[in-house]
């Protein structure tokens, strides 16, 4: 008898294990990153990135931007069409830099997480935009990666100009 309790217990063990690893792995499946170099001083590039509602003002995609509970959240009008909600998480004005996270977006993407900062380079600066995140059910990793990649480029290059 007690080996067909131990054979048991070894397997609820077992399975209890394996559910225990897959669900501490990352709630983020997918890291993006893009880096660019500006020859413009860190301050004066802050100066654009520093508002947090001022990316209607950069970013290509951005159509509109309107501040709601104490400037914390942020919702993007898209000049093609669509609305993204983000709630800014972290704000370091002396590091230059903020993380945020999307609440509510069209984009294929969940459980994001980002960060925008700038840097000292030489004389110059550069734009580091970076986030984690999961796909949507029904899109692959790639085309979600594509996508954030897409808007990190997009955004950090006007940045830089």
């Amino acid at each position: 008898m007690s080996k067909v309790i131990t054979s048991r217990a070894l397997s609820i063990l077992a399975a209890g294990s394996a559910a225990l690893i897959f669900s501490c792995v990352s709630a983020f499946a997918i890291d993006s990153s893009y880096t660019a170099k500006s020859t413009n001083p860190p301050d004066a590039v802050w100066k654009k990135v520093g508002n947090f509602c001022g990316i209607a003002d950069w970013h290509p995609a951005v159509a509109k931007c309107e501040l709601s509970h104490s400037k914390k959240i942020r919702t993007l009008s898209l000049k093609g069409g669509g609305t993204i909600v983000e709630r800014l998480l972290k704000w370091d004005d002396k590091g230059m830099s903020y993380s945020y996270a999307i609440v509510s977006s069209p984009l294929p993407i969940t459980h994001y997480v980002s960060t925008i900062k700038v840097v000292p380079d030489g004389s110059g600066s550069d734009v580091v935009w970076s986030g984690k995140y999961k796909a949507k059910k029904g899109t692959s990793d790639a085309d979600a990666q594509k996508t954030i990649d897409g808007i990190y480029k997009a955004g950090a290059d006007a940045l830089a100009q």
